[in-house]
């Protein structure tokens, strides 16, 4: 206590002889890093501020081997402190001096009380129920076994580094917990990263985590509860007054607290009022401090009010997204840093220290993964989905780093052990993510409802495309809200205008869910060509404890997502089939996503839209360009491509390079719809829908034709197609067909190159395409009669034909007199005898567009864009045949 005094006072001397100096602040010559008890703040953002960027720093190193946050975090934290920046003079002293500390530490511990809020809103018991009895053998295997060997390798290490001061049998059971606990928080994200959550590997091992965390915790708190009580009474009116303070919480508090949450119609809105989110921060901040006061850890009280919170209606989801981001961003990394910063790897430095080291990670290892995955095994897992289930329970990570600095503070370790078991935890988390997928890889995977493997990422067989088929199985990807008045709208034209509307049920299903349309599967469509779209509902995953709840709630989410329900309303109204699947995925791992739900769905057509959204006030620099005057729609490719636009630039060539992976990875035909205003001036009924196609030839250019063609069925559509012939002098205009009210356009973007053979035959395919089209036939069904009755076919010759392209849209587009326009492309022109590369280049020059737009839309459509045309695009590339 004396010591303490004479620090306090020679602290507030500096402080007095500050005072005047720091009136004035850096100005005067004051030191922002100065420890001053009287305003910590400026210490504490210099400290804040150093962890953050380390952190975030390190997060972007580690996500490349796909290693979670919390790596990161820690070894940053082993980065500031003694062990490797603690060398340089007076930087420990000075950015993170003894007595500056317990400001940061405050910090992290209120940043620690939200996480464990947070971990407890996670563990949701009715995941329990799937999977039991596996899940309950693996929970106890991996619970038993571990805290067996834990003791027992608490013996060696207490003979070895522990002071004999420190009570035998406590050090034992902290021990038994620390190699016996498994980090749910970080489980779930693994799970989540490698899309296993709809396995039933990760299902069970989901569930058996909850187990494992519930009961570790409760270890813990005994452990904690011991260590701090002076006599063994003492401890057990601790143990008693926590478990009825549980009880409280969980029932009569939580009952309360979920009448109120339906009262103020927070639980029917899935989402917390003002009053209901400042009800949950007092039970959070109350909860933690009762806990603290009995004599066990703050954090505790944090995780049991978690469990008051209930999961109805995505309420667990909102609020935490009220939350995560404050806590996960800047109060969490604190608390892990810190942890760093303890951490002393110059204290690691004798052979028996490593010695134990490598027994502590072995021991704590194959503890867990022999008892889990023989468990596992025995409960009719293959030993590959075994040994997956045993990596993932051995997992370490943010829970034992909390258990480990708990003993730190209740001294039952020291810096040595501390070191040496903060090092075991580190190598366990690493190694997870890379075994799990040694014994678990995607082609390996059954997916819940699917009775066979499926692959990730890959694309096994394409189908053929084929000119003669009509399409009646659709996905249609939904990422944005913005996108669905382009899904509409191009959903409209798919459905036949004779269409009779699907069957439906009233029933509620074994969930409590109101079953929508019928899917394709189980559904009998007795119209023709009736459109069968499959919605696909892209929701991205983020290290936000958000997102793992909503990768967990994926099936409450389907029937609840606003996206979803409109486009399904929409499909119910116009008498469409519409299925929809839901999937919670990185957005690198969008196209693989899209791939694989065409797979499954069999769709015989990917359509993109794309809409970066409606208004009637373009952008200044827009209004400025000659090629935009007047106006009254925004084209998403402007501030998109442009070179003028520097923000937009740059999340357009993200979303760019996403939309060419879906074009290379498709495993079917693909139709990119750039939407640019048409759906402000189309009225469903009221007005017919004009087409138009300009056709060069190869793979993309056939299907683009024989799908305008499809559309024109519909007595609401016609269409103008052009075929473009580059030769060295322009020619006249020659008729084919009576004329009509469709046009089509065509791109010529070489993909791969092909033989004089290849293309040859790629040539006649054109021309036997077209004759079909173009000459009379006695062949023909009565309704390929009718639309071609609604088309017009007309050829150029042309010695520039993408000048000529945008010339006759931009006349189509005026004809039309203020009507919308829909142009056909294809992307490529796979065995394309001439390039119009030179031509493109020369367009572009013009104009301040990227690179990127041809390199995703096509030479045609990236000439389209440079010439400021109003029209909408849509943009088809073909499977791949097989031939």
């Amino acid at each position: 206590m004396g010591v303490f005094k004479e620090q306090f006072v020679e602290v507030a001397a500096q402080i007095s002889a500050r005072a005047a100096t720091e009136q004035g602040g850096v100005i005067s010559g004051a030191n922002p890093v100065w420890v001053d008890l009287t305003d910590p703040f400026k210490l504490w953002v210099v400290q804040v501020v150093i962890i953050l960027a380390m952190t975030q720093f390190l997060a972007l190193l580690f996500r490349r081997i796909r290693q979670p946050r919390v790596i990161a975090e820690v070894i940053g934290g082993v980065l500031l402190g003694p062990s490797v920046l603690g060398h340089i003079p007076h930087f420990s002293s000075r950015i993170f001096p003894p007595g500056g500390m317990a400001f940061l530490s405050l910090t992290s511990t209120i940043g620690l009380v939200l996480f464990l809020f947070l971990v407890g809103l996670e563990i949701d018991v009715r995941i329990i129920k799937r999977n039991f009895r596996a899940s309950l053998a693996i929970s106890a295997a991996g619970l038993v076994v571990p805290l067996g060997l834990g003791a027992a390798l608490g013996v060696g290490v207490y003979r070895e580094f522990i002071n004999p001061a420190v009570n035998f049998g406590y050090f034992l059971l902290f021990t038994a917990v620390a190699i016996g606990i498994t980090a749910f928080p970080v489980l779930c994200r693994i799970l989540t990263e490698l899309k296993l959550l709809d396995t039933t590997v990760g299902v069970v091992t989901l569930s058996a985590g909850v187990g494992n965390d519930v009961v570790g915790w409760i270890l813990l708190a005994l452990t904690v509860a011991l260590v701090n009580a002076s006599t063994g009474l003492t401890a057990l009116y601790v143990l008693l007054a926590s478990v009825g303070y549980v009880l409280f919480l969980l029932y009569p508090v939580r009952w309360g607290y979920v009448w109120l949450a339906r009262r103020t119609g927070s639980l029917e809105q899935g989402s917390p009022t003002t009053m209901m989110m400042t009800l949950t921060l007092v039970m959070i901040l109350g909860s933690a401090f009762f806990t603290d006061i009995i004599g066990v850890h703050a954090i505790f009280g944090g995780f049991l009010a978690g469990l008051v919170i209930p999961h109805e209606n995505g309420y667990a989801i909102a609020l935490v997204e009220k939350l995560e981001d404050l806590v996960s961003l800047l109060l969490i990394p604190i608390y892990f840093a810190l942890s760093g910063l303890r951490t002393n790897l110059g204290l690691l430095d004798t052979g028996i220290t490593w010695g134990y080291i490598i027994i502590i990670c072995l021991v704590a290892f194959v503890s867990k993964f022999v008892s889990c995955g023989l468990t596992a095994y025995a409960t009719g897992f293959n030993w590959r989905e075994a040994g997956a289930i045993g990596s993932l329970m051995s997992c370490k990570g943010l829970v034992e780093l909390i258990v480990l600095n708990i003993g730190l503070q209740a001294n039952i370790l020291d810096s040595r052990t501390f070191s040496m078991f903060v090092l075991h935890a580190i190598i366990l988390t690493v190694i997870t993510t890379p075994l799990t997928l040694a014994f678990y890889p995607p082609q390996y995977r059954i997916h819940e409802g699917s009775h066979t493997a499926k692959t990730d990422g890959e694309v096994v067989g394409r189908r053929s495309a084929s000119e003669d088929e009509i399409k009646t199985k659709f996905s249609i990807v939904l990422d944005k809200i913005e996108q669905i008045p382009a899904a509409m709208t191009l959903a409209q034209l798919l459905q036949p205008a004779a269409s009779q509307p699907p069957s439906y049920v009233s029933s509620l299903d074994e969930k409590g869910y109101e079953d929508l349309p019928v899917k394709a599967a189980t559904s009998k469509p007795t119209w023709r060509h009736g459109a069968n779209i499959s919605a696909l509902r892209l929701v991205e995953l983020s290290n936000r404890t958000s997102a793992v709840l909503k990768s967990q709630a994926a099936d409450f989410l389907i029937h609840n997502d606003p996206i979803v329900s409109v486009f399904r309303t929409f499909g119910y109204l116009n008498k469409m089939v519409v299925s929809a699947a839901l999937s919670v995925v990185t957005f690198d791992d969008f196209p693989s996503a899209i791939a694989e739900h065409a797979a499954d769905s069999q769709a015989q057509m990917v359509i993109l839209p794309w809409s970066r959204g409606i208004t009637s006030v373009l952008d200044e620099a827009e209004e400025q360009s000659p090629d935009h005057a007047g106006s009254g729609v925004r084209n998403p490719f402007d501030g998109i491509f442009h070179k003028t636009a520097t923000q937009d630039q740059t999340s357009s060539v993200v979303y760019s390079e996403f939309i060419r992976k879906v074009f290379q990875r498709s495993p079917t035909d693909v139709a990119l719809f750039v939407d640019r205003g048409l759906t402000l001036q189309y009225s469903a009924g009221a007005e017919q829908q004009h087409l138009f196609l300009p056709f060069i030839g190869g793979p993309d250019d056939r299907l683009a034709l024989a799908f305008l063609v499809q559309l024109c069925e519909n007595p609401a559509v016609t269409a103008t197609v052009v075929r473009i012939h580059k030769t060295e002098s322009s020619g006249a205009v020659v008729d084919d067909a009576p004329a009509t009210h469709l046009t089509m356009a065509a791109a010529d973007t070489v993909y791969g190159q092909h033989n004089t053979q290849t293309r040859l035959v790629s040539d006649t395919a054109d021309n036997l395409l077209w004759d079909r089209f173009t000459v009379p036939s006695s062949s023909r069904t009565a309704a390929v009669t009718n639309a071609l009755a609604r088309i017009t076919f007309k050829k150029y010759d042309s010695r520039e034909p993408l000048h000529k392209i945008v010339e006759l849209v931009d006349k189509e587009s005026a004809s039309l007199a203020g009507k919308s326009l829909i142009v056909f492309l294809g992307r490529s022109r796979r065995m394309a005898v001439e390039s119009h590369k030179s031509e493109l280049q020369r367009l572009m020059s013009k104009a301040a567009i990227g690179s990127a737009v041809a390199k995703t839309v096509g030479d045609v459509g990236a000439a389209l864009v440079t010439s400021g045309s109003k029209a909408s695009l849509l943009v088809l590339q073909a499977a791949v045949s097989a031939s």
